[in-house]
């Protein structure tokens, strides 16, 4: 029997892949991760080749989509007010990084904190 799949996300690094996928997989969704060990065997072509993609089944699709955007409700700033795209204006956002040259990509674990940039999916 063939089943489908659903792209729910697609991640740069497995940390930030690994939390949606407990958190899913807690609520009973069963979670694949494709091209996981590609980027953990090289993380510099992520990019390349479109990041860690997060898969749930078709049949699972909107009750993952549900808990996805509450996770992501959790992007606020100091006031609690949501963050929004200076670009899209959207209010659903990801964190990634966006470290600048090489360095940072071999080393993403010495960036400062205020170096993480949001994102709208």
């Amino acid at each position: 029997m063939s089943q489908k799949f659903y792209k729910l996300a697609a991640f740069e690094y497995l940390a930030d892949t690994v939390i949606i996928k407990g958190k899913l997989e807690s609520e009973g969704i069963q979670v694949f991760l494709k091209d996981e060990n590609t980027v953990n065997s090289d993380p510099l072509i992520s990019n390349a080749i479109g990041g860690i993609k997060l898969l749930v089944l078709d049949e699972d699709k909107d009750k993952a989509i549900e808990i996805y955007n509450e996770i992501r409700s959790y992007a606020v700033d100091d006031n609690g007010k949501p963050l929004v795209c200076p670009n899209c204006k959207a209010e659903k956002l990801e964190g990634y990084y966006s470290g600048k040259g090489i360095f940072y990509k071999l080393f993403p674990f010495l960036k400062k904190e205020n170096s993480v940039v949001l994102t709208a999916i």
